[in-house]
C-alpha cells in the first residue's frame, strides 16, 4: 500500500479493493478475480490520470513533500559512483542537512552537493529535515571552491523547506552563509547544473541552486517562502496556506513560464514516489545533456550571472 495524500482518496479506495481481491485469490485458488481486478485497475488508472492532470499548487506542494518521494541519497546511489562525502566547514562543525563530496557521474568526475531530508525518524533528526545551518552552507562553499580549483563540474540537488531559522543558526551568521554560498555559485568557473527534486525553499535553496542550468521535477515546488509561512505573514493565519500557494506561482509550470527555470523533468503518473528509479534515470539523462552542452560555453561565469540578471526583465 502507498502513503496516500488526502486528494488521492478515490485512488486509495480502488487500489485497496484490488489488494483485497488479490489476497482473496491467493487464499482460495478456486476464486477467479482477474476480470474484476482488471476492471478496477483501469478505473484506478483513469482516476489517477484525472486527478494528476489538474493538480492545484497546494496539491503539488503535498506531492513534493510526500514521505516516499526519492531524496538526495536515492539519486546519489543510482546516478553517482565512488561518492566520497566530505564533512565540516573548517570553522565550527559539520552539518548533515547538506551532503557534499566528490563522485563520478557516468564515468566522469564531478562534485555533488544537495540537501537530504531523511526517510525515518532517526535520519530526519540527523539531517534536520533538510534544513541546513550555517555550517552546511560553509561546507558547500568550501567544496565548490575545491571543484573550481580542480576544474570539476558541480551538480546540486535541491530539496529543502528552507534554511534552519533557529537562534543558534542566526547567531552564527545564517544569512551571511547563504549569501556567501550564492556568491560562490556565481563565481565558479566550472559548470553548475541544479535540479529541484522536491521542495526548493527560500534562500536555503538558492544558496546551492544558482546554476548555469536549473531544472525542476514536474511536481516539485520552488518559492521564496513556504505557503504556510506566506500565509502567516500576509494574513497571520497559516491555515490559508492553500490560498497562498495558489497566488505564489510555485509550480514548475509557473516558473518555466517566468523564465526562472530552464526545463521541467516529467514525473511518472502519480508522482516520483510511484516509480523512483524511472524518474531518477530521467533526471540523470537531463544532467548529462546539460553538462555536455555546457562544455561548449566560453564563459560559464558570465553566462550564469547574466542568466540571473535577466530574470524578470521580460515581465517589465
Amino acid at each position: 500500500m502507498h502513503n496516500y495524500l488526502d486528494f488521492e482518496k478515490p485512488i486509495s479506495d480502488l487500489e485497496g479493493k484490488i489488494i483485497e481481491l488479490k489476497t482473496l485469490a491467493e487464499q482460495d485458488e478456486s476464486i477467479d478475480t482477474s476480470d474484476e481486478i482488471n476492471r478496477l485497475e483501469g478505473r484506478a488508472r483513469d482516476a489517477m490520470i484525472d486527478i494528476y492532470s489538474k493538480l492545484t499548487p497546494w496539491q503539488k506542494t503535498q506531492v513534493a513533500r510526500h514521505p516516499d518521494r526519492p531524496h538526495f541519497i536515492d539519486y546519489q546511489r543510482q546516478l553517482f559512483s565512488e561518492f566520497t562525502p566530505l564533512a565540516g566547514d573548517r570553522k565550527f562543525a559539520n552539518d548533515d542537512a547538506i551532503q557534499a563530496g566528490f563522485a563520478r557521474f557516468r564515468g566522469e568526475p564531478v562534485v555533488l552537493i544537495g540537501q537530504e531530508k531523511g526517510s525515518d525518524t532517526k535520519s530526519r533528526i540527523r539531517h534536520n529535515f533538510g534544513s541546513a545551518r550555517p555550517e552546511g552552507y560553509r561546507k558547500a562553499i568550501r567544496i565548490m571552491e575545491m571543484a573550481d580549483r580542480f576544474g570539476l563540474p558541480i551538480v546540486t540537488l535541491i530539496d529543502t523547506a528552507g534554511a534552519y531559522p533557529g537562534v543558534g543558526a542566526e547567531e552564527r551568521g545564517q544569512a551571511e552563509a547563504i549569501a556567501r554560498s550564492t556568491e560562490a555559485c556565481l563565481n565558479a568557473r566550472v559548470p553548475i547544473v541544479s535540479v529541484v527534486i522536491g521542495e526548493g525553499g527560500s534562500g536555503g535553496a538558492i544558496a546551492i541552486a544558482t546554476g548555469n542550468r536549473v531544472y525542476m521535477l514536474e511536481h516539485a515546488i520552488y518559492s521564496v517562502i513556504s505557503p504556510e509561512g506566506a500565509a502567516s505573514i500576509l494574513w497571520r493565519d497559516s491555515t490559508r496556506a492553500k490560498e497562498a500557494a495558489q497566488n505564489m506561482k510555485i509550480t514548475a509550470e509557473d516558473l518555466k513560464s517566468l523564465g526562472i527555470i530552464d526545463a521541467i523533468i516529467p514525473e511518472p503518473l502519480g508522482g516520483a514516489h510511484r516509480a523512483p528509479e524511472k524518474v531518477i534515470g530521467q533526471t540523470g539523462d537531463v544532467i548529462a545533456q546539460a553538462l555536455t552542452e555546457l562544455k561548449a560555453s566560453n564563459d560559464l561565469r558570465q553566462d550564469r550571472r547574466q542568466k540571473f540578471l535577466n530574470m524578470g526583465r521580460q515581465l517589465g
